[in-house]
């Protein structure tokens, strides 16, 4: 077995519910606007501004704010520095699996040695 994975490796700044369901969407998508975020996630405005600009201070997304015709149009898109963290939290999500699995003498395909 490799070194035990703590919990302090786990992302916080991702972890919670609404910043780690904003950074998946995000993941698989160029790019979202705030409508098209909050519709997805069933987040209202307040919430999911709120998580957002956490995101954006930690230098995870990349807030536009811009004009289409005359209505205001906000986008987001994961910056390298969130692709990266994400990648590591999945990483992270799987090492703690992989331990378990070994832990309860199961092989990486789930089938007892």
């Amino acid at each position: 077995m490799s070194n035990p994975i703590k919990p302090d490796h786990i992302d916080s700044m991702i972890h919670e519910r609404v910043r780690l369901a904003i950074v998946s969407a995000l993941a698989v998508a160029p790019e979202m606007s705030f409508k098209e975020l909050k519709t997805t996630l069933s987040l209202t405005d307040g919430n999911l501004s709120a998580h957002s600009r956490t995101l954006e201070d930690a230098g995870y997304i990349k807030i536009d704010k811009s004009f289409q015709g005359r209505k205001p149009l906000t986008t987001m898109r994961l910056t390298s520095k969130g692709r990266a963290a994400f990648q590591r939290y999945l990483d992270t999500l799987r090492g703690i699996i992989e331990h378990g699995a070994e832990a309860g003498g199961q092989t990486k395909k789930g089938k007892k040695r």
